[in-house]
């Protein structure tokens, strides 16, 4: 079967910190959007609103993104709460109607909606729950520290910072290398990617470290490092829960930190709400080594700074700026190559490799 073909709603938010799930199909996999709805910037391309992307047209209305020829409609937002915006129905139910499936990772789980259901039957078209958690679900017991590979966790100062996307840069500049690396999604976007996962922030309470456990154990059987992908702060006041969830979960060896080198609150991007203010990195990195330590030893091991905002001497900058205050690698892994952290993960894989074969010799 062809792999879908996209149009993404991004209606009033499409932007680089507004609409991540589309801007994070655009990126890794443009093939696979035809158009962006946004009436808002309708008209112009994803490149002249990202700075990236191409010609991937913006239009303003769904009969417009249709005569693109997608396949699929994808939710290309994820707003607080994860609720469907009201007006949004209209243009996935036209859609679902025309034949076209559907794809979102919004909490509100389209496949419940009686209405939208039977209008995806009636088009003969399929609706997809990104953030659906499976059947099965345990807690964690603590299995993911035994595994072999090593596993890398990216953690950050605050929600949006780049946890995703410093994971698959670092996949594939690992991959480069001859390494074998997995990705490990938890969350919609990242699903999405990967074509697998476990959307972490949908899963109960108390089994969120079980269910990214049962992530890394099967990931771990097939690569020699695995990259788990990291959610919300430690730090942040709504979502610190599903952080301290993966993070004993996935019982890393090492991880990366994340942040906006712009921000200095934490919500920021989002008005009026940002009240917590973010610590320095050093005082971030002992908070996030401290708390994995409860479980199991862990350490930061490099930096990955999201500068999209910055000048490139202002970016420059703050990266120099990271890696003098905490003594790691540091580099924004978009804008200046993932280098440092591929040279940092690949070297604690090889001190791992060689400590793991000493004791079984």
């Amino acid at each position: 079967m062809a792999p879908p073909r996209f149009l993404v709603i991004a209606e009033g938010a499409f932007g680089t910190e507004t609409s991540k799930t589309a801007v994070c199909a655009i990126r890794y996999v443009p093939e696979r959007v035809a158009a962006v709805l946004d009436s808002r910037a309708a008209g112009r391309t994803a490149q002249d609103v990202l700075g990236f992307g191409g010609a991937i047209p913006v239009v303003g209305s769904l009969e417009a993104g249709l005569a693109h020829g997608p396949t699929a409609l994808l939710v290309g937002i994820a707003p607080r709460g994860g609720r469907l915006p009201h007006e949004w129905r209209g243009w996935i139910a036209a859609a679902l109607e025309r034949g076209l499936d559907v794809w979102s990772g919004l909490h509100t789980r389209l496949g419940d909606d009686p209405e939208l259901a039977a209008r995806a039957r009636a088009g003969g078209a399929r609706l997809f729950d990104l953030r659906k958690p499976p059947d099965e679900l345990t807690v964690s017991n603590g299995r993911a520290r035994l595994v072999d590979a090593l596993v890398v966790l990216t953690v950050g100062t605050d929600c949006n910072t780049g946890k995703m996307t410093a994971q698959v840069e670092l996949l594939r500049g690992l991959a480069s290398r001859g390494v074998r690396a997995k990705f490990v999604a938890t969350g919609q976007t990242g699903i999405l990617i990967a074509g697998g996962g476990v959307a972490v922030d949908a899963v109960p309470a108390d089994f969120v470290g079980g269910a990214t456990e049962q992530l890394v154990l099967a990931a771990a059987r097939e690569a020699d490092v695995v990259l788990v992908e990291g959610q919300g702060s430690l730090i942040h006041p709504g979502f610190s829960g599903v952080t301290l969830g993966l993070l004993h979960g996935a019982a890393p060896a090492a991880m990366i930190l994340c942040h906006q080198a712009s921000r200095r609150l934490i919500g920021q991007y989002y008005k009026g709400s940002a009240w917590v203010e973010i610590p320095p990195l050093a005082e971030v990195v002992r908070i996030y080594e401290q708390a994995a330590g409860w479980v199991s030893p862990s350490r930061v091991i490099g930096v990955a700074l999201n500068t999209y905002d910055l000048a490139a001497d202002a970016a420059a900058a703050a990266v120099e700026r990271a890696a003098r205050e905490t003594g790691l690698p540091a580099t924004d892994p978009v804008r200046f190559g993932a280098g440092p952290l591929v040279e940092a993960v690949a070297a604690a894989a090889e001190t791992r490799r060689r400590a793991r074969a000493g004791r079984r010799a």
